[in-house]
């Protein structure tokens, strides 16, 4: 099993990647992300893999992979796309720095999943930056 490590550009936060993810999945089904380069080791990461996205400097959230396919971008050019479980799990935030593109993440070295503990109370009236922050410290 391999996984993926992608910058989530744009995006503040997992629930901001929820209601982004939940948009695309209604206008365009099934779920995808496309990317320019195609996965070399394509059978290890559709072996359990999963995308862990980095939001704010934190990996903070990961999906699984349920498969990869050549597709096309608007504009006709090829491209790859990773066709994602919708589910979005978040994790105990590790700072990454930034890259290009995507780099293969191997199992040992990915952050592990947050426990499932619910909201903590008075989160959601926090400023977006400061949750952030907390969240990416795993205080949250």
């Amino acid at each position: 099993m391999l996984h993926l490590t992608k910058l989530a550009v744009g995006v503040r936060d997992i629930d901001h990647i929820r209601a982004l993810q939940a948009d695309r999945a209604r206008i365009n089904p099934p779920l995808r992300h496309r990317t320019r380069a195609f996965p070399r080791r394509r059978e290890d990461v559709l072996d359990g893999g999963s995308i862990y996205w980095v939001i704010a400097r934190s990996m903070l959230a990961r999906q699984r992979i349920l498969d990869i396919v050549e597709d096309q971008r608007d504009d006709h050019t090829p491209c790859a796309a990773l066709i994602l479980d919708p589910d979005i799990v978040p994790l105990a935030g590790r700072p990454t720095r930034p890259f290009q593109g995507w780099r293969y993440l191997d199992p040992d070295d990915a952050p592990p999943d947050l426990p499932d503990i619910g909201a903590a109370i008075g989160a959601d009236v926090l400023p977006a930056a400061l949750r952030r922050e907390l969240q990416a410290l795993c205080l949250i």
